[in-house]
């Protein structure tokens, strides 16, 4: 079981650096595009023939599949959560290759989701409640699934019809929620396709179920529905906005039906549930350090000067405060400091008699 448990956590791990470097590709390819052609997020598909786009395409393939596989050893609170490193490697390349802003508070925020992912693998649970098909054909006729399920049926189609055409172009929630309700149900069939797999290469064939052909159709349904909705986003929007966004609500839907239908937190002690939890949280203070504050030039130089600044004005103050409380020549003249609207102005007010 801790084999299985970390060869998860590796294929998870290396699932992150392609699909790191797979939002990068893809963002030059979609720039190229827009350069000569309809742009993706206005319904363009001339991405399909950019070699660069097709990199990215293959990066991602290669990062989804060994996340997949992943599924099929680790938990899904495990394995999830572990993309915010992808996050960490995008924006790190954005940086460099496409020339985004990248000051003290992301790196900041690159450090704490570091922390936060190491925290979730001390404290994800080692071992899962679902080992064959047929425990995932009976959680998935569980009623509190099949509400699940409906709702993201229903909210999903929601925000394609009514909200894409009003709000698509101007708010990166909109592409975002899309990606991540409809992701929560392909890493749910990835799990069970995984599962199923597994059983197939241990000499019990899960070929000729039904539910083995129905997870796979299910895996490339929403996958390709993702790509679309994700490849909308990164055309419309930058890389550093778009990939912390979609990791915290990916993996905040990811979680949520991994509760309902794997149950995997019911294994759980209370420590170590508050420590993934923890570690979540921190990821998600990072992820936004590491874009909230990303168009703002902000370094270690300017800090240092700001401060030998502000500490020049401050002694500065403090001087003038001095020469005038002190001052021997003007005994009888009540000095008055005018701080309200102009800092230093100093004023002499003397009696009519000393005239």
């Amino acid at each position: 079981m801790v084999n299985s448990y970390l060869t998860g956590l590796f294929l998870a791990i290396i699932s992150t650096l392609f699909i790191g470097c797979s939002f990068i590709f893809k963002k030059v390819g979609l720039i190229r595009l827009s350069n000569r052609g309809l742009r993706a997020g206005r319904g363009g598909f001339g991405y399909l023939k950019d070699w660069v786009w097709w990199m990215g395409l293959i990066f991602m393939g290669v990062g989804e599949l060994a996340n997949f596989t992943a599924y099929a050893f680790a938990p899904a609170s495990l394995v999830t959560p572990l993309g915010a490193l992808s996050v960490l490697i995008s924006s790190l390349l954005a940086h460099k290759y496409l020339k985004e802003n990248l000051n003290i508070l992301s790196k900041l925020g690159c450090a704490l989701a570091i922390i936060g992912s190491t925290v979730i693998v001390l404290h994800a649970p080692k071992e899962g409640k679902v080992d064959t098909l047929d425990d995932i054909s009976y959680m998935l006729a569980q009623p509190l699934f099949i509400a699940y399920f409906m709702l993201v049926i229903f909210g999903s189609s929601l925000l394609i019809v009514i909200f894409v055409p009003r709000y698509g172009n101007t708010n990166v929630l909109v592409y975002i929620v899309i990606c991540s309700i409809i992701g929560s149900l392909s890493v749910i069939s990835c799990k069970g396709l995984g599962i199923g797999l597994r059983q197939t290469f241990d000499g019990d064939s899960q070929l000729t179920r039904s539910l083995f052909w129905i997870l796979l159709l299910s895996v490339v349904i929403t996958v390709s529905i993702q790509m679309n909705y994700l490849n909308k986003a990164l055309d419309i929007f930058d890389t550093s906005i778009v990939t912390p966004i979609y990791y915290v609500f990916f993996t905040t839907f990811v979680l949520i039906a991994s509760a309902i239908l794997y149950k995997e937190w019911q294994s759980m002690t209370i420590e170590n549930v508050i420590g993934n939890l923890c570690g979540f949280a921190t990821i998600i203070i990072g992820i936004f350090l590491l874009n909230a504050f990303k168009d703002i030039n902000l370094n270690l130089d300017n800090l240092k000067n700001q401060l030998l600044n502000s500490k020049g004005a401050n002694s500065a103050d403090r001087y003038m405060s001095e020469i005038v409380v002190h001052d021997p020549l003007m005994p009888d003249i009540r000095r008055n400091f005018m701080h309200s609207e102009k800092p230093g102005l100093i004023s002499y007010t003397m009696d009519d008699d000393e005239l």
